[in-house]
């Protein structure tokens, strides 16, 4: 993969105005990648990342992930054309796939690769319990967290270098290596806190506007919490935050999120 045009003159000239609005949370973020370069690499890395892999299909399993993944990518871009920002998404060429995996983990990758683990399956144990995963999940591409990620990685090492124009495209390919290491999977990227706790208010709001059930997050995260305790904690959970700080946020936005469930025809 080549990465002279990922981090250009354009991208430098636009790093002063580059914040990015969440139109669900309202959260500004800097974002300077070039998004159509992330992009191609995420497809050729999901691509790989699923000939390596055993891919379930044609099982009941199978067809709820891709049948709730539709259904929250539903929701969102109905959200995003009500708002005037449909061109957000239309870069983006959705899949969902089930992997046979032990962990306990899902992932997407930007522009709406998504894999969900076979290992995490028990714990999510209903369509609703997947959705507070895979929403989740989905809100971390939405909200261009890896980008955000990049752009605080080249900042902390240039500074102001970046506002000069003064740094090479090998230096910006170096970070975005570190940060989206080519050859691994570029879904296992750290996100920090403020992206975790983002990605739990943004997919609370998007699977309850696809017609899930809300109040399944709070179970789900404390059976999260229960299987990954006295073991390793899994990647899944590596950079989230504290049970109790996760369970207090998502009770505040409960209300909200209830709002959108019942516009979509839930039942409260």
């Amino acid at each position: 993969m080549k990465f002279t045009h990922l981090f250009g003159i354009g991208a430098i000239a636009l790093s002063v105005t580059a914040c990015t609005t969440n139109p669900i949370t309202g959260r500004s973020s800097l974002q300077l990648a070039n998004n159509s370069e992330i992009l191609t690499m995420s497809a050729q890395e999901y691509k790989t990342t699923l000939s390596k892999g055993k891919v379930i299909t044609g099982t009941a399993d199978a067809k709820r992930v891709v049948n709730v993944g539709n259904r929250i990518k539903n929701a969102a871009e109905r959200y995003y054309q009500s708002i005037g920002r449909s061109a957000d998404l239309a870069s983006y060429n959705w899949e969902f796939n089930l992997l046979q995996s032990s962990e306990l983990n899902a992932w997407c990758m930007p522009g709406g690769k998504v894999a969900v683990y076979t290992g995490i399956l028990p714990v999510t144990k209903d369509d609703n319990g997947l959705a507070v995963v895979m929403g989740h999940e989905v809100s971390h591409a939405l909200a261009g967290h890896g980008n955000e990620r990049i752009s605080q990685a080249m900042m902390a090492q240039y500074g102001g270098a970046i506002l000069g124009g003064a740094i090479s495209n090998a230096q910006w390919a170096s970070v975005f290596q570190k940060v989206y290491p080519v050859g691994s999977q570029v879904a296992l990227l750290k996100y920090g806190r403020s992206q975790e706790s983002e990605a739990d208010k943004m997919g609370l709001y998007l699977m309850s506007m696809a017609g899930y059930d809300p109040r399944a997050a709070i179970p789900f995260w404390n059976r999260m919490e229960g299987a990954s305790s006295g073991a390793r904690q899994p990647e899944f959970l590596s950079t989230h935050p504290n049970p109790e700080t996760r369970i207090s946020d998502i009770n505040k936005d409960l209300p909200k999120a209830l709002e959108y469930y019942k516009a979509a025809g839930g039942k409260i």
